[in-house]
């Protein structure tokens, strides 16, 4: 039984991945050379083919593939929202921020619940960390609406680039050996027991390191809300290689953290305007029905493929959002 799901499993994100890749080549090719929006919300395609509302129907298919490898590799969805939708749709990055921040704060909704009741979300382990992080967040939205778009857009590029550095080099353990609690998450009383059913035993696991993880989460949230990629992209490895959470317990506890930290940023690019219903709607509820699916394959999606298709994902589109951030590739 196992087997067979984790072969459903392996076809699915391969189709994905496929998928999104089309739907990339396809947006280029259809929207020619795009040029910036000044006095309207939405840049207009200068050689473009596709009537207006065909842009909501394409957002909802890709995010809905997002949604579902977000889950899986507990980046969030803002994290590859925004440079893939930033530099393939005839949208002004500003639009962009506020609706990836809204796109994974519908994620991490709609993927809570499970995640919670699965055990691998832990509340104790999230709620410290997420507290520091979202007020940081709020600093960094205002931040990031205060910069021009094009250093913004640059500074993306090579923020998501830095990601898949990180990403690739970083050696995540599923099961992290640490011998003693730290003082702090033993006063917070951080730990936990759940069932791994790829492993098929419980796991009685323990963090450290706790200081220092929160110092990072302040670094997370500022950039997270500057660029409005959520927080989930640096989540994993700070629970995961520096305090010692098991891998399927970091990107839980990441994906149900994002429901926190994101809503704060959030409110701000919605008191600035900076959220549009043509692009923030049929994104969450593409992201919304992905997560879904998303949660229900992680207990049996392995760790190894998930992060191939998520670093290749996010390589392209860190590229493409620094060459058009400088000028490139517009």
């Amino acid at each position: 039984m196992n087997t067979g799901y984790w072969k459903l499993g392996k076809w699915t994100l391969s189709t994905i991945f496929i998928l999104i890749l089309m739907s990339m080549a396809g947006l280029v090719l259809a929207t020619g050379d795009i040029s910036t929006a000044v006095t309207t919300t939405v840049a207009t395609p200068s050689t473009g083919t596709l009537p207006w509302w065909a842009w909501p129907l394409i957002l909802f298919i890709v995010t809905f593939f997002l949604g579902i490898v977000a889950v899986l590799g507990g980046v969030g969805g803002g994290v590859l929202f925004v440079p893939i939708v930033g530099g393939f749709f005839p949208f002004h990055l500003d639009f962009v921020r506020g609706a990836g921040l809204l796109v994974a704060l519908a994620g991490a909704l709609a993927a809570g619940p499970g995640l919670l009741r699965s055990g691998m979300a832990n509340l104790r382990l999230a709620l410290p960390l997420a507290l520091i992080a979202s007020a940081s967040a709020i600093v960094g939205a205002m931040m990031g609406l205060a910069l021009p778009t094009n250093v913004v857009q640059t500074a993306l590029g090579i923020t998501i680039l830095a990601i898949v550095a990180l990403m690739w080099m970083a050696k995540k353990s599923e099961f992290p050996d640490v011998s003693k609690a730290d003082p702090l998450s033993s006063a917070l009383q951080i730990n936990g027991i759940y069932y791994d059913v790829g492993s098929g035993r419980e796991v009685d696991w323990k963090v450290h390191r706790t200081l220092q993880g929160l110092f990072l989460f302040v670094i997370i949230g500022i950039m997270a809300g500057m660029f409005g990629l959520g927080a989930g992209w640096a989540n994993v490895p700070v629970l995961n290689l520096l305090m010692g959470a098991p891998l399927k317990v970091s990107v839980a506890t990441s994906k149900f953290m994002l429901s926190i930290v994101d809503t704060s940023a959030a409110w701000v690019y919605l008191n600035q305007g900076a959220v549009l219903a043509m692009i923030a709607v049929p994104s969450i509820v593409g992201i919304m029905l992905g997560s879904v699916v998303g949660v229900r394959l992680l207990k049996v999606a392995k760790a190894s493929v998930i992060r191939k298709v998520v670093i290749t994902m996010l390589l392209l589109a860190g590229s493409r959002a620094l060459l058009k951030g400088l000028g490139i590739w517009n």
